[in-house]
């Protein structure tokens, strides 16, 4: 018979969150008066990046502290969170991209796999476009598999989703 159950670990950044982590960083930036005359900006690029921007660099990392809280009291983990190098703009600003992590990059997801099957528990993995595929036939050894990832620290925020037992 075929294996029944199984789950799905992925990796996603909720935009809309994003958004209002960003709308409240941008508050607290005009509020703050440190930053008042800064021309800080913090904007959204479609759905993948964000765009930083500031008077120094001093000023960059300070914007950058206030947008890493307001994430973190969002929900969105740090983790999938990738900033690109600092870049002069006109007169002496500075700024700097970041890139939201939406799902499993390839090579994650292959150590992913080679834990899985370095557990030795009976279960089987397989990769699903930027997602993975975690099947077994007992419900345990699946929060096995769950609380071992949990536990390695992978460098990206793993969700697991889509549990099915039958």
């Amino acid at each position: 018979m075929a294996q029944d159950n199984s789950f799905d670990i992925v990796s996603k950044v909720e935009i809309q969150e994003v958004k209002n982590a960003i709308d409240q960083a941008v508050k607290e930036i005009k509020a703050r008066f440190d930053l008042k005359d800064s021309k800080s900006e913090v904007t959204l690029e479609g759905s993948d990046a964000i765009l930083l921007a500031s008077a120094d660099e001093y000023k960059l990392e300070a914007v950058k502290e206030i947008l890493g809280q307001k994430l973190v009291k969002r929900g969105i983990s740090l983790k999938n969170l990738s900033y690109g190098k600092l870049e002069e703009a006109m007169g002496k600003s500075v700024r700097q991209k970041i890139t939201l992590q939406q799902g499993v990059p390839i090579e994650k997801a292959k150590d992913i796999v080679r834990i899985v099957k370095d557990s030795k528990l009976k279960v089987q993995a397989t990769i699903q476009g930027d997602s993975l595929r975690i099947t077994g036939k007992d419900r345990d050894s699946l929060q096995s598999v769950i609380a071992l990832l949990r536990g390695k620290d992978l460098g990206i925020d793993l969700q697991f989703t889509n549990y099915r037992t039958n």
